[in-house]
């Protein structure tokens, strides 16, 4: 599979980075407690999960498949013109899910994925581009995935807020939801290498197939984080750092909301 160059393709305006190809899985469900049928929820005269297709599309994915258990879902992604894969509805995680749809869809053990969410509406595309450029370039890395500086004491101390903290390398050491690296002197209010975990993965298809196999970590368990069970398993992540916080997916009518405000061109607030 060939790359092109493209000037500025880091997610932060970096310098030219080879262009890999890559594939784009959209996990979509309608089981949302907080805002029923989600992906299907009208965005400006478009269902939320075409317009993460279209932004996954102009990211250069060579292929987007939408992978879901709703026939809904599947009949509103086909008539705006992309492709659905049906997989099972019992699936224990995400990541389980975009194993089958890799499976079903044939997709060759080196071919690069990028999981992107489906609640992601405004998801920036030079973003999924430079995590599969960056996994693409790490030959002994099984996944890649995006983090950006906390500066908010806040977001630093809230469990809701996952931390990264990489070696100089730019590979994850630890995910937390605690707040890491701990600043023992308290010199600081939040540690200048404080990153905040973005959930945009790319992975290498061989692994993704291998990830439901693996035992689930004990880690994992506690801190009810996925990535954990590959770390725990001695497999590699790398870290996109990117200088700037990704909008926000949509979780509650007032995200949405929001999205439909920005959409339109009117004010996020």
């Amino acid at each position: 599979m060939g790359a092109a160059i493209a000037p500025g393709d880091g997610a932060s305006g970096g310098p030219r980075r080879a262009q890999p190809d890559f594939v784009a899985l959209i996990p979509a469900r309608l089981a949302s407690t907080r805002l029923p049928d989600k992906p299907l929820a009208d965005i400006g005269g478009q269902p939320m999960v075409v317009r993460v297709a279209e932004r996954a599309r102009a990211a250069g994915a060579q292929r987007v498949a939408i992978a879901t258990d709703s026939e809904r879902i599947a009949e509103a992604v086909r008539a705006a013109g992309h492709e659905a894969v049906m997989t099972a509805a019992d699936h224990p995680s995400g990541t389980d899910r975009l194993a089958e749809a890799a499976r079903l869809l044939g997709l060759a053990a080196d071919t690069i994925v990028v999981n992107v969410q489906g609640d992601e509406p405004l998801i920036p595309p030079p973003l999924v581009r430079s995590v599969a450029a960056r996994l693409a370039a790490s030959p002994d890395a099984a996944i890649a995935t995006a983090a950006h500086p906390i500066h908010d004491p806040d977001d630093w101390r809230s469990p809701n807020v996952v931390k990264a903290v990489l070696d100089r390398e730019g590979r994850a050491l630890y995910f937390s939801r605690a707040a890491i690296p701990f600043d023992r002197d308290g010199s600081e209010p939040v540690p200048a290498c404080a990153l905040r975990h973005i959930g945009l993965y790319a992975y290498r298809v061989g692994f993704l197939l291998a990830y439901p196999t693996l035992e689930r970590a004990p880690i994992e368990a506690l801190e009810s984080l996925e990535q954990l069970r590959a770390l725990w398993h001695g497999y590699r992540i790398v870290v996109e750092v990117t200088d700037e916080q990704p909008p926000p997916g949509v979780d509650t009518p007032a995200d949405l909301e929001r999205v439909r405000r920005i959409v339109s061109g009117g004010h996020p607030n």
